[in-house]
């Protein structure tokens, strides 16, 4: 059993450069997250997996530009372009990424009319994706957090654990962020604010 697990968070094609949603310098993220992994003996990964007509993308809405906003029945949701298309390249890992150690990958977004930014709950904020019960399972009780992007899929995803009872830390150097509007600034105001510790990789290395 294990009582900490590093979770890896949506390190896809699609999310670094030259991706359909790149973010600035996400490939970056790939070598000090690979060295982590030698320090967990539970490693978690998840996935971004879309279906082509996912109710997030703008493409979908008729005339919505990508980065606008839209009511969902489950509250606001930002419109992007399409990404991490169920079996796409755009969708798979980074190919520097260490996968084979990984005791499990969690697909989310996979549900056409309900985004899905944490690891742990779809949009909605109720609707489990399952890893938190995985996690107790395994005598989990502290998570490390790492991926992409730091104000959208780690920050929800972060926030969600310790909400969950998990001590969560994130590591700076192994995130990017998106930083839209402000998103950054809001996000690590609500990490602190969730108890959320903040760590530079070499402290764990």
């Amino acid at each position: 059993m294990a009582e900490q697990a590093l979770i890896i968070i949506d390190v896809q094609n699609d999310f670094c450069p030259g991706g359909a949603l790149a973010v600035a310098d996400g490939d970056a993220v790939v070598p000090v997250i690979n060295r982590l992994q030698q320090q967990f003996a539970l490693r978690v990964l998840t996935q971004d997996w879309h279906p082509a007509d996912h109710s997030s993308f703008a493409a979908n809405h008729s005339g919505a530009e990508p980065f606008s906003m839209t009511e969902m029945p489950y509250g606001p949701q930002v419109l992007w372009p399409s990404h991490c298309i169920q079996g796409s390249d755009g969708a798979a890992f980074h190919a520097d990424l260490e996968t084979d150690g990984a005791a499990v990958t969690i697909r989310k977004g996979f549900h056409r009319d309900i985004d899905s930014y944490s690891a742990f709950f779809e949009n909605d904020h109720k609707t489990p994706t399952g890893l938190g019960g995985y996690l107790r399972e395994q005598g989990v009780s502290s998570l490390v957090m790492a991926g992409l992007a730091t104000d959208f899929c780690v920050r929800f995803s972060a926030v969600d654990a310790a909400k969950l009872g998990f001590d969560v830390t994130l590591v700076d150097d192994a995130c990017r962020a998106i930083d839209m509007d402000g998103s950054l600034e809001d996000a690590m105001r609500d990490l602190e604010e969730n108890g959320v510790k903040r760590v530079n990789s070499a402290t764990l290395v």
